[in-house]
């Protein structure tokens, strides 16, 4: 009489093929070798991951930037490197605990957000984010230029833009509109790049610091104004109002003045 085998993978591979033991032993194998492979291959590929997002954000920044009226021109001459950083609103430093791979994430818990009085919400948006993406262009240790994502509500809805400032951080390099609801021929010529041609160079704010910055009902007339668009009054209106907000208190205004004093 044979003796009894006591290695258990063969007792296991003798079993008939319809054996339910049989069956869910080897299921639980394949699956346990599957999920080895591909937690292995995730440790492997992430630095590969890590590296290409990166490259894709960078190009993204780059892109966003030439797309700037005259930020082309500008990029080229300073030679300096685009970089992005997650910003605490309130305090106007980059963000300790929130990063610009988990902002997403951040935003979702509406606890990362700020209820705004009506006195203090210019661009009508109800609530703020407490942190905000923006991004920066560097010669050496200076900040040449700072890119600002500023929202606000328009005529027909809400207006996306980015917002470029110089290195004095008063001085309008350019504008981006990147989304808005504007009627069509009136107020959404704010998207004309004839139109946003007339934001470089423009003051934000005056000596004392206050946002003085206006669409003018008609043509400018002061350095801190850009030109009117003819019967879009409550869309001039809205740009008006969403720049005060972002580049104010409430916004931006604690991360420039941070800059401003070399503290960033």
């Amino acid at each position: 009489m044979a003796g009894t085998d006591w290695n258990p993978w063969r007792r296991l591979l003798a079993l008939p093929n319809e054996s339910r033991t049989k069956t869910v032993i080897v299921a639980f194998l394949v699956s346990a070798v599957c999920a080895v492979l591909v937690s292995s291959a995730t440790v492997v590929l992430r630095p590969i991951q890590t590296a290409n997002r990166a490259a894709e954000e960078q190009a993204r920044i780059s892109d966003l930037v030439r797309g700037i009226p005259g930020m082309s021109a500008l990029l080229e001459q300073s030679g300096g490197t685009l970089s992005t950083v997650v910003i605490d609103l309130d305090r106007g430093r980059a963000a300790q605990d929130v990063t610009t791979e988990t902002l997403e994430a951040a935003l979702a818990d509406q606890a990362n957000w700020s209820v705004l009085d009506a006195g203090d919400d210019l661009a009508g948006l109800g609530q703020r984010p407490n942190y905000a993406q923006v991004f920066l262009l560097r010669e050496g240790a200076d900040i040449s230029l700072i890119l600002l994502p500023v929202a606000g509500q328009g005529y027909g809805g809400r207006i996306d833009a980015i917002v470029a400032l110089h290195g004095d951080m008063n001085t309008i390099a350019g504008i981006a509109v990147t989304q808005h609801s504007e009627t069509p021929g009136l107020g959404g010529r704010i998207e004309d790049p004839s139109w946003q041609a007339g934001f470089p160079g423009t003051l934000m704010r005056d000596d004392s610091g206050d946002v003085r910055f206006n669409v003018a009902r008609g043509t400018a007339t002061t350095e801190f104004e850009v030109d009117g668009i003819t019967g879009a009054t409550r869309t001039s209106n809205g740009v008006t109002r969403m720049m005060r907000f972002w580049l104010g208190p409430q916004g931006y205004g604690p991360l420039l003045d941070a800059i401003g004093r070399g503290e960033f």
